[in-house]
């Protein structure tokens, strides 16, 4: 059975109430096939969905949800069937399933907790939103460097069901200061009689206000399974492990696809999202764009005379402006997923510059060339000539804009994927009817 029939399978039976047969079929099914589900039933069919879960099985399903998903979930729940979920959540879960949700959804939830994870949670609120901090779990082990090896793993056996991970342990000194870090092969492998210091290595780590994208970003790329998290004075105050991270690039790598296209992100699945979310992801980005596009219609206006005087060169005007739009459109993407892997950072502007001048130069040769032989042929020479420069101008200017744009955003601290696309293709279109009309009165004399 496809996703899509056991989906229509399920609403079905939500409809009919046939309630004992829709528990046999999630008593059969994953965890996370059901979460899978309910990421894609309406909000009402996963409530009731959710409500025939095990207990055990609706944690395990609830902690495997966004936190959009798990929004929507907790607004049809009752409270009761809400708070022992709730409580059961790592931390920096509740922290992001509390940014999801009204201001007083939150408090009356808050109210709910424990006293000890009240205390777990309310440190990791106090930090910003986008921080490494918010992220970060408070959960962990940690040892001294001259603890026993032996001693360590008979707390973490002992202990295990009430930390985050076991996998990852930094080493502090008498201030909690991270002085080292070993992982669980270390100490299962490590010699009989061994104490910490002689196993641990020197740590990686990253501080409570480090960007939570470039903190992912770097936990995955170290192989790791979790971070330290460090405040200002290298004080361990918790854990970034591999999940957030996966979790946080996933999101991120979602939201710049989106806005490279000109529109936001959707919380939830397409078929899910109300024409009213889907017009307000679109419509500020097109709003802005249309105010932009008034560049465009200016130029025109003010080579109106040319336009009048050589109207064949309006022919040449989509071809011109969607090369340049396209050109730019490449150089920030490449620049933007760069500037994500951390292969580059502002100090490397010039080189980007640099580069993409002589990359949209290449790039223009091949294709002036080209529309140069063609535009000869049907038009003449000095036209040939025309559409030729101009594109070896367009491209050059394109592809140097689209590689700066995202630089610049990173440098005045603002999201790459901003300066995407839709603003690179308007720059375009009104700097490459600039250029065309210019070399156009100055080989044709108009």
């Amino acid at each position: 059975m496809t996703v899509t029939e056991t989906l229509d399978q399920i609403h079905s039976l939500v409809t009919a109430s046939e309630l004992e047969a829709l528990s046999e079929l999630v008593a059969e099914t994953s965890s996370p096939d059901i979460a899978d589900m309910l990421y894609r039933l309406p909000p009402v069919d996963a409530a009731v969905v959710y409500r025939l879960l095990h207990k055990d099985k609706a944690i395990d399903v609830f902690e495997r949800l966004d936190s959009a998903a798990q929004a929507d979930l907790v607004t049809e729940l009752a409270e009761t069937e809400v708070v022992g979920v709730f409580e059961a959540l790592d931390p920096d879960d509740i922290v992001g399933l509390l940014d999801e949700l009204p201001a007083k959804v939150t408090k009356r939830l808050l109210r709910t907790l424990s006293p000890r994870q009240r205390t777990a949670t309310a440190p990791i609120l106090g930090y910003p939103h986008g921080s490494i901090g918010r992220r970060m779990t408070p959960e962990y082990v940690s040892a001294r460097a001259e603890e026993p090896v032996a001693d360590v793993l008979v707390r973490l056996r002992r202990n295990a069901d009430s930390y985050e991970t076991v996998y990852t342990v930094p080493i502090v000194d008498d201030a909690r200061v991270l002085v080292g870090i070993c992982s669980l092969r270390d100490l299962l492998v490590a010699y009989e009689g061994a104490i910490i210091g002689d196993i641990m290595e020197l740590p990686a780590s990253v501080r409570t206000l480090d960007d939570d994208e470039l903190a992912a970003r770097r936990l995955v790329d170290s192989g790791v399974l979790a971070l330290p998290v460090v405040d200002n004075e290298d004080r361990l105050v918790g854990l970034f492990t591999i999940d957030d991270a996966v979790r946080i690039i996933r999101a991120e790598d979602d939201e710049d696809a989106a806005r490279t296209g000109g529109t936001e992100p959707l919380r939830r699945t397409y078929l899910l999202t109300s024409p009213f979310a889907m017009t307000k992801s679109r419509i500020t980005w097109l709003l802005i764009l249309a105010i932009s596009a008034i560049l465009t219609i200016n130029v025109l206006q003010i080579f109106e005379d040319a336009l009048e005087e050589a109207y064949f060169l309006a022919l040449f005007i989509p071809l011109l402006t969607g090369t340049g739009g396209n050109t730019g459109a490449q150089a920030a993407t490449t620049v933007t997923r760069s500037l994500a892997m951390n292969e580059l950072n502002p100090r490397d502007t010039w080189k980007v510059a640099f580069k993409e001048i002589r990359t949209g130069f290449l790039l223009g040769l091949a294709l002036g060339s080209l529309g140069f032989a063609l535009a000869t042929l049907v038009f003449g020479m000095d036209i040939g000539a025309v559409i030729g420069l101009t594109l070896v101008a367009v491209c050059t200017m394109a592809a140097t804009v689209g590689g700066l744009m995202p630089m610049l955003a990173t440098v005045v601290r603002v999201d790459p994927a901003v300066f995407s696309t839709p603003f690179i293709s308007t720059f375009a279109d009104a700097t490459g009817l600039i250029i065309y009309f210019s070399i156009a009165k100055a080989i044709l004399g108009i």
